[in-house]
């Protein structure tokens, strides 16, 4: 059926048995493969695939491809990532077996911008192409926009200017999902007019590992009419904020989006992140505040600064230690026992641990003083704060 390079399959067993045991998802990544071999028994045995994988393969010919590809019928699905077929011309004669493929991967396949045009001249049904990389660094705008496309996947790439992104919307305005990870785009040099007009139907856009530094390209993904859900994980721009900051001042700056970095955004958050947004830059100078804190404070009014509470234990207190007719103001530690503040007191008092009582008075207790009777509790569970007293009294012998 296929030629390989090497003794890879073994291909005894009957045709019938074939057809009947062959899936309709056939995989055949990694297995040498350099020519379609005998057409017929492609046809044979390929008659109900529907999905077909042959990447990292050998294929360099796209005369080859197109053998395989004319003799799978129902073929929705190709994968041909991993082939060194950069080495050969796609002719619209062989991309006319294509026709069928709603799903191409071509990635690391090094394919040109000529070949992808011929064949998306070739294939009126593709829904999703793969072009990963592929080192590109710019873009050649087809001659023919493809109305079909739906998803495009061109990450690990090399686009860096803006211009070369806004001719994948003039090639494919019905676009829906973007996915431009890891290019290093540096910046959105567009208007909102015409970003609006490059990309209508875009849904769902990532920007994963770009070059984005300034919030005002942030601002400018409010322009797509249609999008829902953003992807902005690794960006110079948000490197210097916390990952909460980071969340709230990304959903508060796009009030479109139902979705962020994977994740849903309720309406709880979104209420969350604006309040959030308005108290983080009420204090910046106002030639520094951005136009969407105006559209807030409309809508929420001006918030007052939230309390800072500080919830950490106190770590020590002063307290009047009362011992006689004595008073003497001391600072002691919280994190200690009983057992250990006797010791510190020993000195004071002139009591030996043993022959010592100590009584804690809550300056705000109606009950009067409390028996510190247990040597190993903690200071800090009595609640002592600055102000209380301490009562040092000899046992009765």
């Amino acid at each position: 059926m296929w030629c390989f390079t090497g003794e890879l399959r073994d291909w005894n067993t009957t045709k019938a048995e074939n057809r009947l045991n062959l899936p309709s998802v056939l995989v055949l990544n990694s297995c040498g493969i350099t020519c379609a071999g005998d057409e017929n028994e492609i046809a044979a045995f390929c008659a109900h695939v529907f999905e077909l994988d042959l990447s990292d393969n050998k294929l360099e010919d796209w005369h080859e491809v197109s053998k395989i590809v004319s003799n799978v019928p129902h073929l929705e699905f190709l994968n041909l990532s991993s082939n060194p077929l950069s080495l050969s011309v796609l002719e619209r004669s062989c991309a006319g077996s294509f026709a069928g493929v709603r799903k191409l991967v071509l990635n690391n396949s090094k394919a040109s911008w000529e070949t992808v045009h011929t064949i998306l001249q070739e294939l009126p049904d593709l829904e999703e192409l793969f072009l990963c990389l592929n080192d590109y660094e710019t873009v050649s705008c087809s001659p023919v926009c493809c109305q079909s496309l739906k998803l495009l996947h061109i990450t690990d790439n090399n686009l860096q200017d803006w211009t070369e992104i806004r001719k994948l919307g003039i090639m494919f305005p019905s676009l829906d999902t973007l996915i431009l990870a890891n290019n290093n785009l540096t910046t959105i040099e567009e208007s909102e007019d015409s970003l609006a007009r490059l990309f209508p139907n875009l849904r769902s856009i990532n920007l994963h590992k770009s070059g984005l530094h300034c919030w005002e390209d942030i601002d400018k993904l409010n322009s797509f009419p249609k999008l829902e859900e953003v992807k902005l994980l690794g960006i110079p721009l948000l490197q210097s904020y916390t990952t909460e900051e980071r969340r709230k001042l990304l959903i508060a700056r796009l009030p479109s989006i139902t979705k962020l970095n994977g994740s849903i955004v309720a309406d709880g958050e979104r209420e969350d992140s604006e309040r959030f947004f308005i108290r983080y830059y009420m204090e910046f100078p106002e030639e520094e505040v951005p136009f969407r804190y105006h559209e807030l404070v409309t809508k929420y009014g001006k918030l007052e600064p939230l309390a800072v509470v500080d919830l950490r234990p106190q770590s020590s207190a002063k307290v009047e230690v009362h011992f006689q007719d004595k008073v003497e103001e001391m600072s002691i530690r919280l994190d200690q026992t009983v057992a250990e503040l006797k010791k510190h007191l020993k000195t004071v008092v002139q009591l030996s641990t043993s022959n010592m009582l100590l009584f804690y008075l809550d300056q705000e207790a109606p009950f009067g003083p409390e028996e510190m009777k247990y040597s190993s509790r903690a200071l800090h569970s009595y609640g002592i704060r600055d102000g209380d007293k301490i009562y040092v009294e000899p046992r009765m012998k």
